[in-house]
């Protein structure tokens, strides 16, 4: 049951990612080009998913997931250097490339190389990242 609402969720999330726009690097490029041509229909998108997310976090709040286990915690408050440096880091990313990880795996559903090489590069950050961090970390502790 909870592997069927997994993938019901996922693939409900990728249509909704495909439908939006939001698989579509031209227009992704475009939400973000706010001094060229500047395309402001992705705020919608954003606002759908950041109001019924906001809403959600209130209303698990001491309940327990359906198909067991437990919800997460939520994020952190504190805006600390790992979160800015890796918060600039995302926005170029998604600047160049128009995708982010969501839309990246949804864009490998109909082909095309410029999701695969997101989606390569990525896990190679996600591979590189902690070891690169961790050396930050000591050389921020030794200073």
């Amino acid at each position: 049951m909870r592997l069927l609402l997994s993938f019901s969720a996922g693939g409900l999330f990728g249509l909704g990612l495909f439908l939006s726009g939001m698989t579509d690097t031209q227009k992704v490029q475009g939400w973000l080009d706010i001094f060229g041509a500047w395309d402001p229909t992705l705020a919608f998108v954003m606002g759908g998913a950041i109001l019924p997310m906001a809403l959600a976090w209130q209303l698990t709040r001491g309940r327990a997931p359906l198909v067991g286990g437990h919800f997460p915690t939520p994020p952190r408050q504190e805006l600390d250097r790992r979160l800015i440096i890796g918060s600039v880091l995302f926005g170029i990313g998604w600047g160049l490339a128009g995708l982010c990880p969501g839309p990246a795996i949804a864009s490998l559903s109909y082909g095309g190389t410029g999701g695969i090489i997101f989606i390569a590069a990525m896990l190679v950050g996600m591979i590189a990242a902690p070891p690169v961090a961790l050396r930050l970390d000591r050389a921020a502790a030794s200073t």
